[in-house]
């Protein structure tokens, strides 16, 4: 009896060690707090457009826009209010995120307060600020490591073509769950874009042959490129070796 009353109190007092120990690395900055008993991978979906082309009003009025997974979760759900009106579909990405750095805290918070009529959305400097937190100091590092850079590289697109470029390999070389894999194709185009701009042939060609070793035209592939998709793809080949005859040439 003695002994089992022993092995109860070593394990309580172990579960207040450990109960203790989180708490001073959450005091310390080294962790944020974050609710143990919600447990599911997504609480927060951010809309954001993509900067290669112009995008119809509408769709540039859901950028930034940000929802709680129980509303995206609903049947019918669509982050525009109204329909895409641009010749071919604008661009846009969903991007779940658990949230467990302060940024993204206050933001579900904010999501709780607003009327749904209302909602909220981010502005570009906010949107920058999510991504910019100290997310990888968080509880939630791992489960947003991906989307968070993805969201960089949108962000950053506009401002540092470098950190654009590193967010998009990671997405490419990272994305395994289902929820991250529709990113890995425009991830693909939008590198491939960026390379050509800063005039890195050679860097570019490489992301377009292991593109095409990783989706195969002639095998399908549940995540894969859609037409419009490919046709993007040969625009870019056909200004790569465009660049690269001339180069020869001269």
């Amino acid at each position: 009896m003695t002994s089992e009353v022993t092995i109860y109190l070593a394990a309580i007092l172990g579960l207040l060690g450990l109960w203790l120990f989180h708490q001073a690395q959450v005091r310390s900055g080294r962790i944020q707090a974050v609710d143990l008993f919600d447990r599911s991978l997504v609480r927060l979906y951010v809309y954001v457009t993509s900067p290669e082309r112009p995008i119809c009003e509408v769709c540039a009025e859901a950028h930034g826009r940000v929802f709680l997974s129980s509303q995206v979760g609903k049947k019918g759900f669509s982050p525009l209010e109204g329909t895409c009106g641009g010749a071919g579909a604008c661009q846009g990405f969903l991007i779940g995120l658990y949230g467990g750095w302060s940024e993204a805290r206050e933001l579900v918070a904010r999501l709780q307060r607003s009327s749904k009529k209302a909602g909220v959305r981010l502005s570009r400097e906010e949107l920058l600020a999510l991504a910019k937190g100290q997310w990888k100091k968080s509880v939630s590092a791992d489960t947003d490591r991906v989307s968070v850079h993805l969201l960089d590289a949108l962000c950053s697109e506009s401002t540092d073509t470098d950190v654009a470029a590193e967010g998009y390999r990671y997405v490419i070389a990272q994305a395994r769950e289902q929820r991250h894999l529709p990113f890995v194709v425009p991830a693909y185009l939008r590198l491939t874009g960026i390379l050509l701009q800063q005039g890195r042939e050679e860097d570019a060609r490489r992301v377009i042959e292991q593109f095409e070793r990783r989706f195969p035209a002639d095998q399908p592939h549940p995540h894969g490129p859609s037409v419009e998709q490919r046709q993007r793809l040969e625009e870019k080949k056909s200004l790569l070796w465009k660049r690269q005859s001339l180069q020869v040439s001269a």
